[in-house]
């Protein structure tokens, strides 16, 4: 800039930004945050997707195998949410039920890990997320979820389980809840709407 000092600028620029209201400033964004943001933005994104659900099994490629990308079911909302933040959950509970596959539900008949499905089951993430140091005690009050957050459930009338992100939205003073329960990734206030069987955090991931 000729004829201009570029500090007094850079200062005037700083002035103004004050002046912004907080919603139209620039966000910056904790360190420590950043993973829980991504898993809440990757989950809300595939809630703008057309998705069937579909729980057939399915052959992947490993690491980094999806069901095709118009399926899913709801473990598959909460894998892609994750896949958003740079971490594979196919690997993850891969590896760690061949290194500790006592450590597992054996609901399923299986002698072995099998990295096709593995990931795919509820209980299975629940293992995974606890033996990562990520459980939290239950709570009655909405406002204690946060972006990013897990929660799991068991459906009433039949004890099936579920599990769904919570997005960074809110409704009636509810968060948001990208689930897939049969109609596709949506985004719902559905937090208390079934018995929680469990609540997983994870500032960052380990």
């Amino acid at each position: 800039m000729m004829g201009v000092d570029r500090r007094l600028v850079l200062l005037g620029i700083g002035s103004m930004l004050a002046q912004l209201p907080a919603a139209a400033q620039p966000v910056q964004a904790d360190a420590a945050l950043a993973f829980p943001f991504k898993v809440a933005a990757g989950a809300e994104l595939r809630a703008t997707k057309a998705e069937v659900y579909d729980p057939a099994y399915v052959k992947l490629a490993y690491p980094g195998g999806d069901v095709p990308d118009d399926r899913g079911v709801c473990t598959d909302t909460v894998i892609r949410a994750f896949r958003h933040a740079g971490i594979d959950l196919q690997v993850e509970v891969h590896e760690d039920m061949r290194a500790s596959f006592g450590a597992y539900p054996k609901m399923w008949g299986l002698t072995k890990p099998d990295r096709n499905i593995d990931h795919r089951r509820v209980p299975n993430l629940e293992t995974l997320f606890r033996r990562k140091g990520g459980a939290k005690a239950i709570s009655d009050k909405a406002g204690d979820y946060l972006p990013g957050d897990i929660v799991s459930w068991r459906l009433t009338g039949g004890g099936l389980p579920h599990i769904g992100v919570v997005t960074r939205k809110k409704q009636g003073g509810q968060p948001l809840i990208a689930h897939n329960i049969g109609a596709g990734t949506r985004e719902e206030p559905c937090l208390f709407d079934w018995p929680m069987s469990g609540w997983f955090r994870f500032e960052r991931w380990v």
